[in-house]
């Protein structure tokens, strides 16, 4: 082909932002469109047509595995690209059996996205290292298959809450108030409002929806 059509999909706007910046100097890449959680992605990709998605996992609306999943189920040709910070051999399985053409971690360099990009969009597969790494423990273990699901794990929180932290966020999740909260807990209301704060603030949501959806998502109630 000669150009690359892309479209991202991450509901973090600076990293957008940054993505953009590392392609828009690279011949034959154009990012035509963006979207901010999932619904809108595959809104943007029915309306553009793109050869390729970069696609977030944690979004709101709908995973990016989810997106991923829907693009294959509709046997649409565009090819999709994982681009994520978490490296759980969960989430990777969980991309692969979703149909996605590639895997590749937030902190992996400009030449390596580069690489990982064209790859994906001329039809070959492309996942990291470490991601490499997985698939072949799968295969070792006898899982020759991948989108076999592996073994249920426990869920890890993956945003390191405090004692405190998890009673606010249940408390919370019952709508209760920082005055009911503050009471219930034997704090101050000031110390429940900073608690609250500091919650979302580390589940990156900014309301009660996103942190009822990011909460169930992983396992935190």
């Amino acid at each position: 082909m000669d150009k690359i059509n892309v479209v991202l999909a991450d509901d973090h706007i600076l990293v957008r932002d940054g993505i953009k910046a590392l392609l828009e100097d690279q011949k034959g890449i154009d990012v035509i469109d963006e979207a901010s959680n999932g619904k809108e992605a595959l809104e943007v990709i029915s309306k553009n047509k793109p050869h390729v998605l970069i696609v977030d996992i944690r979004m709101p609306e709908m995973t990016g595995i989810e997106v991923v999943g829907e693009i294959n189920k509709s046997g649409s040709d565009v090819k999709t690209l994982v681009l994520s910070m978490h490296d759980s051999e969960e989430y990777v399985v969980q991309a692969i059996q979703a149909g996605a053409d590639g895997y590749l971690l937030k902190g992996a360099s400009k030449e390596e996205f580069i690489k990982a990009l064209n790859k994906v969009a001329s039809g070959g597969k492309y996942f990291t290292g470490d991601i490499s790494a997985i698939i072949m423990n799968n295969f070792v273990n006898g899982n020759t298959n991948v989108a076999v699901a592996p073994k249920p794990a426990p869920k890890v929180d993956p945003f390191n809450l405090t004692k405190r932290e998890k009673q606010i966020l249940d408390l919370v999740l019952e709508l209760k108030n920082n005055k009911d909260i503050a009471d219930e807990l034997k704090i101050s209301k000031r110390t429940a409002e900073v608690h609250r704060f500091n919650l979302m603030k580390k589940l990156e949501v900014s309301n009660l929806k996103e942190l009822t959806d990011k909460a169930k998502e992983f396992g935190l109630v």
